[in-house]
């Protein structure tokens, strides 16, 4: 199976893992059996139906797994390292910078968005290169070296400015508008569902992370940013809870 096929599977079992279908979940809901799907995966025999009907299946499309292939590119970093995080949180026009070039802007759209001369961008662009966080492409245009959502470490001063800033400013919302959405479920679980939950959680949060990668080679007109939070812990409402 030659180059682009191989890839498309490839995408293909990548959309299955960041979603958590399995491939005896794909095989009842597009009417095979399991060995007939891994079959036809294993030996890249997908026609173009068949492809149509998987995509369907996980919730996306064929466009979309074409586009991914377009912009493939090798494997950016998921996280950053301490030095690095502590120089952009120390420096919030950097940090930015990095966020915008790692959304797919170009140095002209940077200077747009911030209202900075190109100048200052030159110089941002330059510490970022020496942080190992941006690269120049082929075509001369800044690229970033990681994933566009990053995971920040629990402990890091990324994390603990970001907790600062959701606290204030995130949750600030009725989430009523169109493309606005809070979801709040309280209950009992046991801890076996806890531990389903919480790897639930995490393949949503690897799956954002991949539609933002998809969606970094857009046009900055084509998208906006959009924040995502995901939370579970033990805890009980004040109101519940027993006197101590």
């Amino acid at each position: 199976m030659a180059g682009d096929s191989a890839k498309i599977v490839a995408n293909v079992k990548a959309a299955l893992r960041t979603r958590g279908v399995t491939y005896a979940a794909l095989a009842k809901r597009i009417g095979l059996s399991e060995a007939s799907v891994k079959r036809v995966l294993s030996r890249g025999t997908l026609s173009l139906r068949r492809l149509e009907q998987i995509c369907e299946a996980i919730g996306t499309s064929v466009p979309e797994v074409v586009q991914l292939l377009r912009g493939s590119s090798p494997e950016r970093a998921e996280t950053l390292s301490l030095e690095q995080e502590k120089t952009l949180a120390a420096d919030p026009k950097l940090f930015a910078c990095y966020h915008l070039v790692a959304n797919g802007r170009s140095s002209r759209e940077i200077e747009a968005d911030m209202r900075a001369s190109q100048r200052a961008v030159h110089l941002w662009l330059a510490r970022l290169k020496a942080l190992g966080l941006v690269v120049q492409s082929s075509k001369g245009r800044a690229q970033a070296t990681t994933a566009v959502a990053v995971n920040w470490r629990p402990d890091g001063p990324m994390r603990r400015m970001y907790e600062r800033e959701v606290r204030a400013e995130f949750l600030q919302s009725l989430f009523g508008t169109e493309r606005e959405a809070l979801h709040f479920r309280s209950a009992e679980l046991s801890a076996a569902s806890c531990r389903v939950l919480q790897r639930k959680l995490d393949r949503l949060a690897a799956e954002f992370r991949d539609l933002a990668d998809l969606d970094s080679a857009l046009p900055s007109s084509e998208k906006r940013n959009v924040g995502c939070l995901l939370a579970m812990r033990p805890w009980v409402f004040s109101r519940f809870a027993k006197p101590r």
